[in-house]
Parts: structure tokens; C-alpha cells; sequence
């Protein structure tokens, strides 16, 4: 029988992480032939997949292992289905500034927890940063480096959530794959400071952690309408082979 052959991207990942499970290798070779399938592979900067149950293999970067691999402060509680915050929050060594473009740039976070106080899942800069799905009295907050918020009504916060912008002038939210919210928010500044997971990078402080155990994060350009569709789709089939679906 011929010898299975791993995606080189999908390869150098397992390698990294020292994944040796066969289902979850395969999850990871299927996301990475999606993601090139779908022609967005090259839009991202980092891709934490969130797989191996350990904190060596969760702080991984699928795109670029080795760069802006995570860098977790204590507090971290880790598993196969995840990697669940405590008060704390993990350094993606991205710094929003000298790596990501003003106007065209997205965060994603996979939430596997229903948490309906106001926290933060990542990001950096508050009154004019890049963060995603600041939860309060059942409504998502976002900024897509704007002093504009992004709304929208949110009964749970178990779900694939992703702040985007794609110009200068538009900006959006999603949630499971259904764009919910869109402004013409102005583009203002990048924030000099790296993006954190967990928690918002606010000026060198880690604030306002969540506790939502996350399934995965994503950091890199804006994506259009039809790429946003399709990243839903290769992230929730990612998830339902690892039965961890939400």
C-alpha cells in the first residue's frame, strides 16, 4: 500500500506540535488542504488549531510554526477539547503594528463556553484596538482598529466568532459563518503592542480575561464575504472530527 502523504504545510505542524494521534493529524492535513482549497491560506499571519491537549502543542502556529508561536502566562488549564483562561492570558508575539495592515485585517476566536459578562477574548488597545466579542447583558462588542463598536444581539457564546475589515470605510462581525453586523467605521491607528488571547492587550496589561475555553484563534488580512463563509466551513468540520463542535 502506498505511504499517506501530509500537506508540507500540514507536515511541518505535526512535526512541531508533536501530534501523534491519526484523528487529529488528519484534522489538521483536511483544514490546511481547505483553507489553500478555499485560496486563503496565504491571508493569515497565525493559525492556533488548538490541538494536542498539552501547552507545548496548543502554542503552536500552524502557519508559521516557530513564529508567533503563543507564550502562555499561568493559569491555563489544557485538553483536547481546548485551552481554557483563569485570570490570565497568552502573548501571540504578534505585534498589531509592525505585522498586521490597517485596512484590511482580521481576529478570530472559537468560544466553547457561554460567558455572559463583559470580558474579552483577544485583541489589542480598547478605545481605538483590534478585539473581538466583548460580551455583556446578551450583546457582542468588536473593533476592527476603529473607535467605532461593532453590535449585535447575542443570546450564547459558544460559537465561531470573527472581527473583520476589509477597508477603510467597512468593517464587520460574524458569528458561525452569518455576517450579524457591519459599519462604515473609519480606520484610525494600529496599536504598537502584540495581540493577546485570553484577555485585551491594553497598553502592556493584560484586561478584562474571559474565562470561554477556546478551540481556536486566528490573526491575518481581511477576508471578503465568501472567504469568511468558507473559513466557518473548513473550522467547523476541524472541529466536528475532533468531536468538540459547538
Amino acid at each position: 500500500m502506498p505511504k499517506f502523504s501530509f500537506d508540507p504545510d500540514a507536515q511541518a505542524f505535526i512535526t512541531a506540535a508533536a501530534i501523534t494521534d491519526p484523528t487529529q493529524q488528519g484534522a489538521i492535513n483536511t483544514l490546511v488542504i481547505a483553507l489553500k482549497g478555499y485560496s486563503i491560506w496565504t491571508k493569515f499571519k497565525a493559525i492556533y488549531p488548538v490541538v494536542g491537549g498539552s501547552a507545548s502543542a496548543h502554542a503552536v502556529n500552524l502557519k508559521t510554526p516557530g513564529t508567533h508561536n503563543l507564550s502562555f502566562a499561568t493559569g491555563w488549564t489544557h485538553s483536547n477539547l481546548g485551552m481554557t483562561p483563569l485570570n490570565t492570558f497568552a502573548n501571540t508575539n504578534l505585534n498589531d503594528n509592525t505585522i498586521l495592515t490597517l485596512n484590511s485585517v482580521h481576529i478570530s476566536y472559537y468560544s466553547r463556553t457561554n460567558e455572559n459578562v463583559a470580558v474579552i477574548e483577544m485583541g489589542t488597545g480598547l478605545t481605538d484596538g483590534l478585539f473581538i466579542e466583548a460580551r455583556t447583558a446578551n450583546v457582542s462588542y468588536y473593533r476592527v482598529h476603529s473607535t467605532t463598536l461593532l453590535t449585535h444581539a447575542d443570546a450564547d457564546s459558544r460559537a465561531f466568532y470573527l472581527a473583520n475589515r476589509t477597508a477603510s470605510n467597512l468593517m464587520n462581525a460574524w458569528k458561525n459563518g452569518t455576517k450579524l453586523a457591519t459599519s462604515a467605521g473609519a480606520s484610525t491607528t494600529k496599536q504598537n503592542f502584540n495581540i493577546y488571547i485570553g484577555a485585551l492587550n491594553n497598553g502592556g496589561t493584560a484586561s478584562y480575561p474571559t474565562n470561554k475555553q477556546c478551540a481556536f484563534a486566528s490573526i491575518g488580512d481581511g477576508l471578503t464575504d465568501t472567504d469568511a463563509a468558507n473559513f466557518y466551513t473548513a473550522v467547523q468540520a476541524y472541529q466536528t472530527t475532533l468531536s468538540r463542535q459547538v
